[in-house]
């Protein structure tokens, strides 16, 4: 079991930002279309956060053309480059699957002033 902590642990990334619920996010992804490789940005709101240690991942939810997209990353994979916290929200819930159910206006997330 020692073994198996050590390899997680070497294959963590260090650099990650402090991720919370809530947060509104800029997520740059490794594409690889072909032999090429690209960066693909993916903005949105924080609603759920899962596991720990080194499956630990994270699911951002954003509106494109009237429907919603939501999409599940993993924070220790080497596809994702980057992940800009442009703003923190103030939530008062770990999961904000309730997000699903609201359009426009009600679907946004208060700001957190620090």
């Amino acid at each position: 079991m020692d073994a198996l902590k050590l390899i997680s642990q070497s294959s963590m990334k260090a650099d990650s930002p402090k991720l919370q619920v809530g947060d509104y996010v800029r997520v740059s992804v490794k594409i690889r279309e072909g032999d090429k490789e690209r960066l693909q940005a993916f903005e949105g709101t924080i609603i759920s956060m899962k596991h720990g240690g080194i499956s630990e991942t994270f699911t951002v939810r954003r509106i494109a053309h009237g429907v919603g997209i939501e999409r599940v990353f993993p924070v220790h994979s080497p596809n994702v480059v980057t992940v800009d916290v442009l703003r923190h929200g103030r939530v008062r819930r770990a999961k904000l699957y309730y997000l699903r159910n609201r359009v426009g206006k009600a679907a946004r997330v208060k700001e957190k002033i620090v």
